[in-house]
């Protein structure tokens, strides 16, 4: 396959055809705005019910918390790896490829909850969740970011997670009344079938390749045929990057994208809590698998509505403040739960997490594909979703090691809250504005 980095005039021409824009590929980005609503709805199924009745259900003992954490470092390792193997593979099978593959992988994930006979089930289910995940969610992502502006990235970016994290919300509130009603195990089995079907289907029938965009993107700037204000793209790499060259600029050769993929990382830490250390949090408690859905759900809720205009508010004021403050408040909303014990200021608590979340979340990718070039931005984003999303594992690592060596489930709250400050002090110091209206190249 010719890239882009081979440009010519003819590849210019080649490409004339292909337009970016919300606008002018509204149907195609409508497909994938579903697509990834349906990867949300698939992740949300296991974060209710699952943990919540880990011992009751599937046999973990009673403050195992290790063990517990278990499946989420699993998911967290898979996609992180996952997710960088996506970039990359997308850049040469193409982006619907990749999906078809990751849907494929989450197959046998509800015939293996239906009949899990111990907590291992769970944990191999969710190492398969983990590659549908790095897959899916990836190239829903890329492929909105082929065909759109750079004007238009952080709402692409914030109308992207907010489907995705709608559909995380939904799925936890609709599986913990399907728990109730048909049993845990029918009532995953039923929605994630449905779910995996549906999309599978939609992804074949519906979708289309868009690698071809992000090929003509590449051919404008290489033709000087590039339009509006230059990016400050990382001058220390090659024009053909190998996959070695993009990880360690990423990883810590260019402190702007240090400084985001530590911050990626970091809050992935507040995931990890939500999803594994608040249901059994708020369960022991008192509260219903559906009450705790619906603080979960708030979560999500918030979270994901409010990227619709966190997203967008970033493409007016630039990345960097909105991931900074995103983190610190994203940090006290987790703090904020130990404060009182009462489900109004829990819900509360939740809320702000989430609304600090919809801040950070979709401005840390829109900030990556500010300065990554077209033709190494699907490497680029799949390298910050690889530390993003081991972010995850590391997370659930270190919440069961203090969980368990302080003995409470508290301490993990007050560590995940510290660590949040801590990693927006380092975008504040080591990052910069990345939006190229805001900070353009000389």
């Amino acid at each position: 396959m010719k890239t882009a980095m081979h440009t010519t005039h003819h590849d210019h021409e080649a490409f004339a055809g292909y337009r970016h824009g919300i606008r002018d590929n509204l149907a195609q980005f409508l497909h994938q705005l579903v697509q990834v609503f349906l990867v949300g709805l698939t992740l949300g199924m296991m974060r209710t019910v699952v943990p919540a009745l880990a011992e009751t259900e599937f046999g973990v003992p009673k403050g195992s918390f290790l063990l517990l954490m278990a499946f989420v470092v699993a998911f967290g390792f898979v996609k992180g790896t996952l997710n960088f193997v996506a970039g990359r593979l997308s850049e040469r099978l193409g982006r619907k490829t990749v999906l078809l593959l990751g849907w494929a992988s989450a197959i046998p994930i509800p015939f293996m909850i239906l009949y899990a006979p111990s907590w291992g089930w769970i944990v191999a289910a969710t190492v398969l969740l983990g590659m549908n995940q790095g897959f899916t969610w990836s190239m829903t992502q890329t492929a909105k970011l082929d065909i759109t502006r750079a004007d238009q990235r952080g709402l692409t970016m914030g109308l992207n997670e907010f489907s995705g994290y709608v559909g995380v919300a939904i799925a936890g509130i609709i599986t913990g009344y399907l728990a109730t009603a048909m049993g845990p195990r029918m009532g995953l089995f039923v929605f994630g079938v449905v779910v995996i079907v549906t999309a599978l289907v939609l992804t074949a029938l519906w979708v289309k390749e868009t690698l071809a965009w992000a090929h003509a993107e590449g051919a404008r700037h290489a033709a000087g045929k590039a339009t509006g204000p230059k990016p400050r793209f990382p001058e220390n790499i090659s024009e053909r990057p190998t996959t070695w060259e993009v990880f360690t600029l990423m990883s810590w050769r260019d402190k702007r994208m240090f400084a985001l993929a530590q911050a990626g990382l970091v809050e992935k830490f507040v995931d990890a809590l939500i999803w594994v250390v608040y249901p059994v949090f708020l369960y022991e408690r008192g509260l219903s698998l559906a009450n705790i859905g619906w603080v979960v759900g708030v979560y999500g809720f918030v979270w994901g509505g409010s990227q619709f205009f966190t997203g967008r508010l970033s493409d007016h004021i630039g990345r960097q403040r909105p991931i900074v403050w995103g983190m610190w408040l994203c940090g006290a909303g987790v703090a904020m739960m130990l404060l009182m014990d009462t489900t109004w200021w829990w819900v509360l608590s939740a809320a702000v997490t989430g609304f600090g979340m919809a801040l950070l979340y979709p401005n840390l990718s829109a900030a990556v594909a500010d300065i990554a070039h077209p033709n190494w931005r699907g490497s680029a984003i799949g390298i910050y979703r690889f530390w993003r999303d081991l972010g995850y594992g590391i997370g659930a690592l270190l919440l069961g090691l203090v969980a368990h060596l302080s003995g409470q489930l508290e301490s993990g709250l007050w560590f995940v809250a510290i660590a949040m400050a801590l990693s927006g002090l380092v975008v504040q110091i080591w990052g910069e504005e990345t939006h190229p209206r805001l900070n353009p190249a000389n």
